[in-house]
């Protein structure tokens, strides 16, 4: 039987069940003889398409009407399928609707009232005259603002579009719906309101200055989709000046939830941290971060490579500052080899870079029962099922890992504890939350389970107090 909610199976999405980025709704005149169904779903299925829901609209004499959703793995099948369909006889296309940007019309959030204005008095009291107290106190005691304004739960969600999931610079207007998008996320999952905001100009400064103009309406500041290597200057500016937390999603949210997943696959695969040795491949701004924060956990060696090859000490072409840092901490053997060769014996991969960069020759060669993380989005470095044919014991990527299993509850956690930045203790705290929180022989706890937000937000909070 198929499900009601065509996007819902599960423990799953239709997406993630056929590498699906294009979701439409085809709405089709079916002449209403017998095979017609089975002709078109046939045609659907030779243009490499995969079929999720099918409802019946309408009945008419000789026809029947009925919403197919097609799911595609990207935009541009969608001409191909349209032709293979009209090719039959006794079948129109009457509509095609695009299911994602449906979902985004008009935005997907919204601004709403948590006061409700019933009578006059309400209005007055939310409005003038009464609301003239509370500012009056305000003013006196400006620490009242976290208890009577919006402050303790709300976040700046700040970009320049600079590096957009794997779209890359499309700048700050283009980026909106990825801000709404975790708007939505911090709203739905741990009752926080997260407000886009655009910052055209791409210097560091101009960024850093704006966001400090603005900060004081916000309890916390998520920087969002800013390039490496602004990302790291634009944070540090930002601590230096501001009170509150500042937190690089792309790094440290994409962090926290590596090191989640890596804590339960040495569990399952029986392997100690302090024995283990990563290839990172990818050193901006989330492949810095993840190899920061797994060293801190006792990851025993890590060796980080970029476009042009391994970060060592002693390197000079293609560093800028923060690949020298990482130098510092990473790579003890200064191992020099191309990517194939720094493969070997290695224990873990983790792909932070682009797609179809890794073999399954490379995964053959790390050390047995190795743990293969190809991250990339929209598609991983390696697939999961090359990564399992070439003898990974564990793997999983970008659809199965996802950040926002980290950040909501390490914003909420923060915000309850009135905490003045997040900190590595907290982002530690949330990671070993999470791996808790994941059912027997799985990686991660369910994304949607919004109880695990809250344990995990009460795991960040605790950290900041003690």
């Amino acid at each position: 039987m198929e499900p009601t909610n065509m996007l819902e199976i599960k423990g799953s999405s239709w997406q993630q069940r056929y590498d699906a980025t294009a979701i439409y709704t085809l709405r089709c005149r079916i002449a209403d003889k017998p095979g017609m169904l089975g002709r078109l779903t046939s045609a659907i299925g030779g243009a490499d398409a995969n079929l999720g829901e099918i409802k019946l609209i309408e009945l008419e004499p000789d026809y029947k009407i009925r919403d197919i959703a097609v799911l595609l793995k990207s935009q541009d099948e969608l001409k191909a399928l349209l032709e293979n369909i009209r090719s039959l006889d006794g079948v129109e296309v009457l509509a095609v609707t695009d299911e994602i940007l449906e979902t985004h019309r008009r935005g997907s959030i919204r601004t709403v009232s948590r006061a409700k204005l019933r009578t006059l008095t309400d209005l007055r009291m939310v409005y003038t005259p009464g609301v003239a107290s509370v500012c009056q106190k305000i003013e006196k005691e400006p620490g009242a603002a976290r208890s009577y304004t919006t402050i303790c739960d709300s976040v700046a969600i700040v970009t320049n579009g600079t590096a957009v999931l794997g779209l890359g610079d499309i700048g700050a207007l283009a980026a909106l719906p990825v801000m709404e998008g975790k708007a939505s996320i911090l709203a739905e999952f741990v009752n926080v309101s997260g407000v886009p905001i655009l910052i055209e100009p791409k210097d560091c400064q101009t960024f850093v200055d704006t966001v400090i103009r603005i900060a004081s309406g916000f309890g916390a500041i998520q920087l969002e989709d800013v390039a490496a290597p602004a990302c790291f200057e634009i944070e540090e500016k930002l601590k230096q000046k501001l009170d509150m937390p500042i937190f690089h999603d792309d790094q440290h949210g994409t962090a926290t939830i590596v090191l989640a997943a890596i804590i339960n696959a040495l569990a399952q695969t029986k392997k100690e941290a302090k024995s283990c040795s990563a290839l990172v491949l990818g050193c901006g701004a989330a492949g810095i971060a993840v190899s920061k924060m797994l060293l801190e956990y006792g990851l025993g060696d890590i060796v980080v490579y970029d476009s042009k090859g391994p970060i060592y000490r002693g390197r000079t072409e293609h560093m800028n500052p923060y690949k020298h840092q990482l130098a510092q901490i990473t790579n003890k053997n200064n191992q020099n080899v191309p990517l194939a060769a720094g493969f070997a014996n290695k224990n873990i991969f983790i792909g932070l870079s682009r797609p179809n960069m890794v073999t399954k020759e490379m995964v053959s060669s790390m050390a047995s029962n190795p743990i293969v993380l190809p991250l990339a989005n929209p598609v991983g470095e390696i697939t999961k099922e090359e990564a399992c044919e070439a003898g990974a014991a564990v793997t999983a990527d970008g659809r199965d890992i996802n950040n926002a299993l980290a950040y909501p509850g390490i914003f909420r956690g923060a915000l309850d504890a009135h905490a003045r930045e997040i900190n590595m203790k907290m982002k530690l705290a949330a990671a070993n939350e999470i791996a808790r929180l994941a059912p027997e022989e799985a990686l991660l706890p369910d994304i949607l389970d919004k109880s695990v937000h809250r344990q995990v937000a009460d795991a960040v909070a605790g950290a900041w107090s003690t």
